[in-house]
């Protein structure tokens, strides 16, 4: 008597010899690598798009070319085509292992090097060119490594998501112009290049993405600046870059306390006495001056600042002050019950004095500001022996 035909269980196919379902072949496909979200892998798959980034980076015969996170390879074939060397940084040893397996036997693999480890901590060895699909999570420190090495890149063909790659090029008064802007295109210029949907990667991100090029400017292009003083001010400029700049130094308490150690230090380093007496009554009033402003926060400002958060969720004021607020009528403040010293009177002066009389720029806000603003603000700073490094 002959068997009933059974289903196998799952749906598999009843012979070895029977052609696998679509179904199965895109599962098996999915398969081979579990993309890991720590790493931020989005493989991208559309060859087209590939052979785009790496003609718009204008690679020469003689290059060696930096690529930040290989993954399966697309675009490190696309480079070996036309450069001399790719240097290919990976954290992933499966993914290095398949870029490896790409070129293996091919005469290309002697002009690959696959350096297995975390790019922002790895000593990175001279290269001409950068060419990445960049991790999400380091999008920033991959930017300010490349801008910071001693011998920059000549130029660098990045893959960000595209929020991020609109704040690398916004411009002054533009929603999402923020310190990133100003201190990115401060080092380098830079120009969008190309949107690519999210439909281009596997698996497909929640967003986006954008192709920049960042080209460092070079020898007497280079700015004479330290990165920790223009970076250190544009700190305190973008804590709510809709603010006036009055209210963001003179306004917030944790800044002129900033400021007065800064100045303190360099004043010992440079021999130069400070008064510590605790100033009148009459001169402490200045502390009292009027400068808070109701900003929302906005896209362009920065989260916290000195580890402070400047913007609190919970709104704890008590009901007598926002009936007071309501109606109209000024809220009393207390003055504060801490005596101020002369020379944190002092230093409050000397910043009043770079606003107003020097730069002129108390009234503007950090969002209209351009970079010759800014150094004019830093210049000023500096003269008045206030410093932020």
């Amino acid at each position: 008597m002959g068997k009933a035909k059974t289903s196998k269980r799952g749906g598999a196919s009843s012979s070895p010899y029977e052609r696998p379902s679509k179904q199965a072949a895109a599962a098996a496909a999915n398969n081979v690598f579990k993309f890991s979200k720590d790493f931020g892998q989005h493989i991208l798959k559309n060859p087209g798009i590939a052979e785009t980034i790496v003609n718009k980076a204008n690679l020469k015969p003689t290059d060696t070319v930096l690529e930040v996170g290989p993954g399966t390879g697309n675009l490190t074939v696309k480079i070996l085509e036309q450069a001399k060397k790719v240097i290919a940084v990976e954290m992933d040893p499966r993914m290095a292992a398949e870029t490896t397996k790409r070129v293996q036997g091919k005469p290309e693999q002697k002009r690959l090097d696959v350096l297995l480890g975390d790019v922002i901590k790895t000593t990175l060895p001279s290269f001409d060119v950068c060419i990445s699909n960049t991790p999400y999570q380091i999008s920033s420190p991959l930017v300010f490594k490349l801008l910071s090495l001693p011998n920059p890149p000549r130029t660098c063909v990045l893959m960000f998501q595209r929020e991020f790659a609109l704040r690398l090029t916004a411009r002054p008064g533009d929603s999402l112009y923020c310190r990133l802007s100003v201190n990115a295109q401060f080092w380098a210029r830079i120009t969008h290049v190309l949107k690519v949907g999210r439909n281009n990667f596997r698996p497909p991100p929640q967003v986006d993405s954008s192709v920049v090029r960042i080209e460092p400017k070079l020898g007497s292009e280079k700015p004479n600046i330290s990165f920790e003083e223009w970076d250190g001010m544009l700190r305190v400029c973008f804590n709510r870059r809709n603010k006036t700049l009055r209210a963001s130094w003179l306004g917030n308490k944790e800044v002129l306390n900033m400021l007065e150690r800064n100045y303190r230090l360099w004043c010992a380093t440079n021999d130069i006495p400070v008064d510590d007496t605790i100033a009148d009554d009459d001169e402490d009033e200045i502390d009292d001056m009027e400068v808070d402003e109701d900003v929302p926060p906005t896209a362009g400002d920065e989260a916290e600042w000195g580890g402070i958060m400047d913007v609190d969720g919970d709104d704890d004021t008590p009901a007598f002050f926002k009936e007071m607020k309501s109606n109209g009528s000024d809220v009393p403040k207390t003055k504060s019950k801490r005596k101020k010293t002369r020379v944190a009177l002092l230093v409050k002066e000397k910043v009043r004095k770079v606003l107003e009389d020097v730069t002129d720029l108390a009234d503007k806000r950090s969002g209209k500001c351009d970079e010759n603003d800014f150094l004019r603000l830093l210049g000023a700073f500096n003269a008045e022996g206030i410093h932020f490094s």
